[in-house]
């Protein structure tokens, strides 16, 4: 799909976040001077397309306080990463999951997994249980707590810097 100068105006219009009222695509679609239904079609087609993976949300959860989170990297036999990782990724405490290359002989670790909880404790508890549920007490992990919160957005794919200059 060839993106058109309407689509790049959307696709930078919600990488900002849905505007936070009853009616958000008719608000975003009001300012972009354009009808609701254009708007949502164009959306429509970008996720048919495959443009838009997937609509999701930043919380932010120290807000709702989550005080403790922590990076859980395991060093998963490279036969089993796509089935184990599939198989964490389903549990609620993870919030991501995603698997990176070795970089041996320094960094063993090949999948990623971040768990939040209210306190230190919570995620460990919560780790502990994925380990033994999961059955992978056998397997070599490292787990790295957050000690700072320096950004907190989703991903932004088209350059929006110009809006501050009239753009």
């Amino acid at each position: 799909m060839v993106l058109t100068d309407l689509d790049n105006r959307i696709m930078a219009a919600i990488q900002e976040g849905l505007p936070l009222c009853a009616q958000p695509y008719k608000a975003l679609a009001d300012k972009l001077g354009v009808a609701e239904e254009i708007l949502l079609e164009r959306i429509r087609a970008a996720t048919e397309n495959g443009t838009i993976k997937r609509f999701g949300m930043v919380i932010r959860h120290h807000e709702l306080g989550y005080r403790a989170n922590a990076m859980v990297v395991w060093d998963i036999p490279d036969e089993q990463v796509e089935t184990i990782g599939q198989q964490l990724g389903k549990y609620d405490c993870i919030t991501l999951c995603y698997r990176r290359p070795r970089r041996l002989p320094m960094w063993r670790y090949n999948l990623f997994t971040m768990i939040h909880g209210l306190d230190h404790d919570s995620v460990i508890a919560s780790l502990n249980r994925i380990r033994e549920s999961a059955g992978l007490e056998h397997i070599p992990y490292d787990i790295l707590f957050s000690k700072r919160q320096f950004k907190q957005r989703g991903a932004r794919y088209l350059d929006t810097s110009n809006k501050a200059a009239g753009g």
